[in-house]
């Protein structure tokens, strides 16, 4: 595998939930494979999870990882091509991903959406000018508009604690202060879609995610018949995708709470703000997977890794 930058990279998500189960049995299992190789990770954005699963990742294969805040610490940064370079960007994509691709064997890069264009977030420009302008490997650790090794791990989750062969899994909106991206929850719709699942999204009107994304995917605007049956319960807050990035609706009755979802599973990627997208009483129950989730992120990069590595 050359790059991991979406879902869709994914060739049979099955066989892929298998192999990630089988590494977390024996994370060092490959410590070798990876041994004289660096992984740069690149956060134009705040971290927690991606950036410490990652590292342990990359370790657990023997990797060296060189971990760099871009935002903070380097050279501004332009994207633009034939750009005249007098305002705060002082070094261009062509050079920086060239030079970054002779220290480091692959380049794993996260970079947020601006949400106030939908034409240029759509249009991945950081990290498909990684892509164009690196020699080596370039991984998603979350993007403008997708964030793949969150969704690999929430395949892995949901196959580890699904109690029946088609468990009804729902993507459900909450509410919000401010406006969020649409990354995890398209991530998740992909990997849901190519999954042996009932899948249903819920969401207020006005909230719907990117229809090429959602495909035929029942879509409720009643978050309580949705939840009907519902075996596990995704829960995310995303903007408008019509109107970009707007919010305009944080309805409270949209929180999750455990009359809400019953017997069901919870799941979200963290962080999570506690009583305003879900009550303590959820988090805090036997129901909540919250923890377990973000456990298998490690084994879901390290997979992906693993994979790039083997076609080094």
């Amino acid at each position: 595998m050359k790059h991991y930058t979406s879902i869709n990279d994914i060739d049979n998500i099955n066989s892929w939930i298998e192999e990630a189960k089988g590494l977390k049995k024996n994370p060092l299992q490959n410590i070798e494979l990876g041994k004289n190789k660096t992984i740069g990770l690149l956060f134009f954005n705040s971290s927690l999870r991606t950036r410490l699963s990652t590292q342990k990742a990359a370790l657990n294969l023997g990797m060296n990882p060189i971990v760099m805040n871009v935002s903070g610490d380097a050279w501004g940064i332009e994207f633009g091509d034939g750009t005249v370079m007098n305002g705060s960007t002082a070094e261009h994509i062509k050079e920086a991903a060239a030079v970054v691709s002779q220290y480091c064997d692959i380049i794993a890069v996260r970079a947020f959406p601006s949400l106030t264009d939908r034409e240029l977030d759509e249009s991945e420009y950081v990290l498909e000018s990684f892509k164009k302008f690196a020699s080596v490997p370039v991984v998603s650790m979350e993007s403008a508009t997708g964030h793949p090794l969150q969704g690999l791990t929430d395949a892995i989750t949901i196959s580890e604690h699904a109690k029946v062969s088609k468990p009804k899994v729902v993507l459900s909106w909450a509410p919000h202060i401010k406006a969020l991206p649409h990354a995890v929850a398209n991530s998740f719709t992909q990997a849901m879609r190519k999954m042996d699942v009932e899948f249903v999204i819920a969401n207020p009107e006005g909230y719907n995610l990117n229809p090429e994304i959602t495909g035929d995917t029942p879509i409720y605007h009643n978050q309580e018949e949705a939840f009907k049956d519902a075996d596990f319960i995704y829960t995310k807050n995303w903007s408008s995708y019509e109107d970009y990035g707007l919010v305009d609706n944080i309805d409270p009755e949209w929180m999750i709470t455990k009359d809400k979802i019953g017997d069901a599973k919870f799941m979200h990627c963290l962080p999570v703000r506690r009583n305003l997208v879900v009550e303590d009483a959820v988090l805090d129950s036997d129901s909540s997977l919250v923890i377990q989730q973000a456990n298998n992120r490690t084994y879901a990069a390290q997979l992906v890794l693993k994979k790039i590595l083997e076609d080094l």
